[in-house]
């Protein structure tokens, strides 16, 4: 049995992943509603930790005052990119005089902004509880201390970057790296929490091989990834199309984006056929009320939503909560594959004597 305190590090473990998928939420629906640049600062908003509700609430002068403070930003950004050999990068974030502009003041916009924000602290006291009740397993696990202060340095590094993000208006290789770190900090959470849980537990025995199983399932986490990053590169295009068209023709945003979009989908059919093997291979290997049995009913009932709210979006305009879902559960697809990958990894094929 497990101690108490390894008990509580296991259920803060599981909110802070449920957390995470929140936050994935909340920057979702930021995204799709266009409130990236609602706080024009960070991490205060409109240098208030209350943002303010009325124009008349802002502080004077914040347009330039804010200009001012994102150009010393990128610039220490741009040298920090020289500083690892990305040269090309940094000259090409000093010429876009794009991530200059300013935004017209919006409540709805800058709530939205602060609220994500909110959700992101609650976040990191989660990962730091996380981190502390760790030590739980100082005897036993100690991999499980050491990954959980490294999510806690990577969620810090992702703290920053969200705050490039905002420095550089929403620069588009910037928002791909950002969606990369939560799938990072979802990992480091979804193993902790698994290690922790088999812990005491003998691996899975079945009657048929396991390996082809872990290899088929290893390729469709790395696509399902693969398909993020170009998912993530179609919506930086659509976001491009709209603020050209001043947010106008919605119906027409997707047939312009190209062949990416394209690509996102053809992607998404092979996503789609991968995970279907998984479910057959996995039902045909357990049995009963298996935990691996139960993750792979779920997939395909993720699988189901994102491919319905991926049909949504492509004919109903880009409407914005479709967008929301549609990202969250990209996220939540990673997270089942990649808990199930993690269980099937500890599998064993029966060796008859």
């Amino acid at each position: 049995m497990n101690a108490k305190s390894e008990n509580r590090f296991i259920r803060i473990n599981l909110i802070a992943i449920i957390a995470t998928l929140v936050v994935i939420l909340a920057g979702g629906v930021v995204r799709s509603t266009g409130s990236g640049m609602g706080c024009p600062d960070w991490p205060k908003c409109f240098d208030q930790y209350i943002p303010p509700t009325s124009a008349a609430q802002l502080p004077a002068d914040y347009e330039s005052k804010y200009i001012e403070g994102r150009k010393k930003k990128n610039e220490n950004f741009a040298k920090y990119l020289e500083s690892m050999g990305k040269h090309e990068l940094a000259d090409s974030l000093r010429k876009d005089k794009s991530i200059l502009e300013h935004e017209e003041f919006n409540a709805a916009k800058t709530w939205t902004e602060y609220v994500n924000r909110l959700t992101g602290a609650a976040l990191g006291i989660l990962l730091l509880l996380t981190a502390i009740y760790s030590f739980a397993y100082k005897q036993k696990a100690k991999r499980i201390i050491v990954l959980s202060f490294l999510n806690i340095g990577v969620t810090f590094y992702q703290a920053w970057l969200g705050s490039i993000v905002v420095s550089t208006n929403l620069t588009q290789w910037v928002v791909t790296i950002h969606m990369l770190l939560a799938l990072v900090i979802l990992a480091i959470l979804i193993y902790t929490y698994n290690y922790a849980k088999q812990l005491y537990k003998e691996p899975t025995v079945i009657m048929y091989r396991v390996a082809w199983l872990k290899g088929f399932l290893f390729f469709t986490i790395a696509i399902s990834i693969l398909q993020i990053v170009i998912g993530t590169e179609v919506r930086e295009a659509i976001d491009m199309i709209a603020k050209s068209l001043q947010y106008n023709g919605r119906n027409t945003w997707v047939s312009k984006v190209g062949d990416m979009f394209v690509y996102h989908r053809d992607m998404a059919i092979i996503v789609a056929i991968s995970n279907f093997i998984v479910y057959k291979m996995v039902i045909d290997r357990f049995s009963g009320k298996a935990l691996p049995l139960i993750l792979a009913n779920y997939l395909i009932i993720v699988l189901v939503v994102q491919v319905l709210s991926g049909l949504l979006l492509s004919y109903l305009g880009m409407p914005p909560y479709a967008q929301a879902i549609h990202i969250l559960f990209s996220m939540v697809m990673f997270s089942v594959q990649y808990y199930l990958y993690l269980l099937v990894y500890r599998a064993k094929t029966y060796k008859s004597a």
